[in-house]
């Protein structure tokens, strides 16, 4: 694609690796963070692709006038800011960086439940104020405790990893089927309602999750709970949270985002405070932080890199290739157990296996002398992650451009299994086959484990 005919326009700042690659790439940059949205419309027909996080809702209006436009980058994870439909509809590509941030978010929601668990703002306040209170800071264990995820895409992933190590019970709630993993079991909101002590919540922003957090909802729940919100502001109605927060069904809350929010994330609110955010502000069992869980200095670079790869995956699609690789080799074998951890020791001890409390991992080189590695690892009996395959086993095979192999599998008929997700270690998709055997597709970055 001849991409000096190209012309980028960038609405809001953001890394400049983004600016700096698209440009050696050869796309033409250019770049208005001041114009009104109206002052943006009139020229925006000049420009075949828009990159933008948050500045102004790019609406039908908006799109009818973007006559050449062929994708808008949104630097961030969502893309509720976007009327995607009639996007769509205009044969516009989408692009959003959820594996950009992740981490960031992650890390932030954990940081939040333990500080709130802890009661350490509380205590740091105290002591700073010239207080040595011992008893009246004393704080609650994470370890034992049942940790209910709402949205389990890329950000609730991230915290369920995040709690690895805490001994915890990991539980989702999702709309897709079959998202569960090692990490969290997947169960019905009402079994997640009746089991949790603490409730994050990590879903984008719809007409189904708006204001989904109410009176009802909050008093579903059998016990007193923690709750984390770094989604969506307006997912909560924040009256009826505080109202769970005097009664005591919530025992603390942890808020990076507010209902109040602007829709471009750069303001709160404009004129009176509400009664129901001032009390917020009073709250010693609430934590508060400006929309900033995915905005870290390492998240502000990973979030361009994810979008200036996009564009070029788009613009520079592969092309079809009789050498087209699939799988490279095998990648892992894993099993149900009785006693997964007896048989780790069994096969260390007896057969001299190289044990972590996962498995095995057994290193080799390819044909070009790089480290590869081969994972064997043995999952309880009541695993959900070889679903919805009903067998004891699944297979892992290394593939070597597993985005566009899924692409391809799934132009050709294959079963494709939830989305494909994107970690340290490399990339992950799943397919069934025709036995209804689930096979685990990877793309490694096998440096990760070194």
């Amino acid at each position: 694609m001849n991409t000096n005919k190209i012309k980028i326009l960038h609405l809001d700042s953001n890394h400049p690796l983004l600016w700096e690659q698209l440009e050696a790439l050869g796309f033409e940059n250019h770049q208005d963070f001041v114009s009104s949205k109206e002052e943006v419309e009139a020229k925006i027909q000049e420009y075949q692709g828009i990159v933008i996080r948050s500045r102004f809702k790019i609406d039908k209006a908006f799109l009818d006038k973007a006559t050449n436009l062929q994708f808008i980058a949104r630097v961030g994870a969502g893309l509720e800011s976007i009327d995607c439909e009639y996007a769509v509809s205009k044969n516009i590509h989408l692009i959003a960086a959820p594996e950009g941030n992740r981490n960031a978010v992650g890390e932030h929601a954990l940081g939040m439940l333990l500080s709130l668990m802890n009661k350490l703002n509380q205590a740091n306040q105290s002591v700073k104020n010239g207080n040595w209170i011992r008893e009246g800071h004393r704080g609650y264990e994470l370890e034992g405790k049942t940790v209910g995820i709402i949205g389990y895409g890329n950000m609730g992933q991230s915290f369920a990893k995040k709690l690895r190590g805490f001994d915890v019970e990991v539980l989702c709630y999702d709309i897709l089927p079959n998202v569960g993993d090692a990490n969290a079991k997947q169960v019905s909101l009402e079994e997640l309602q009746q089991k949790s002590d603490v409730l994050s919540l990590h879903t984008p922003w719809t007409p189904e999750t708006d204001k989904m957090v109410n009176e009802p909802f909050i008093n579903a729940f059998i016990k007193p709970f923690w709750f984390i919100n770094t989604a969506r502001g307006k997912s909560v109605v924040t009256a009826d949270l505080v109202k769970g927060l005097q009664n005591g069904k919530v025992l603390g809350a942890g808020l990076d985002v507010l209902e109040y929010e602007k829709l471009s994330f750069e303001k709160l609110f404009e004129g009176e405070k509400p009664e129901a955010f001032t009390y917020l502000l009073t709250a010693d069992n609430v934590l508060l932080s400006p929309h900033i869980a995915g905005w870290t200095y390492e998240s502000h670079e990973k979030l361009a890199q994810v979008i200036v790869d996009k564009i070029k995956a788009v613009n520079f699609p592969i092309p079809e290739k009789e050498e087209f690789k699939r799988v490279t080799g095998i990648g892992g074998f894993f099993f149900k157990s009785k006693d997964p951890q007896k048989l780790i020791e069994w096969y260390g001890k007896y057969l001299g296996f190289k044990t972590d409390p996962y498995g095995s991992t057994f290193w080799w080189k390819d044909h070009k002398g790089n480290d590869s590695s081969t994972q064997w690892s043995p999952f309880g009996e009541d695993t959900t992650y070889f679903a919805p395959s009903g067998k004891p086993f699944m297979q892992n095979f290394r593939v070597h451009n597993l985005e566009t192999l899924l692409e391809k599998l799934n132009q050709e008929g294959v079963t494709i299994i939830g989305e494909m997700q994107t970690y340290d270690y490399g990339k992950f998709g799943w397919i069934l086959d025709p036995e209804g055997n689930k096979i685990e597709l990877w793309e490694p970055n096998d440096r990760a484990f070194l």
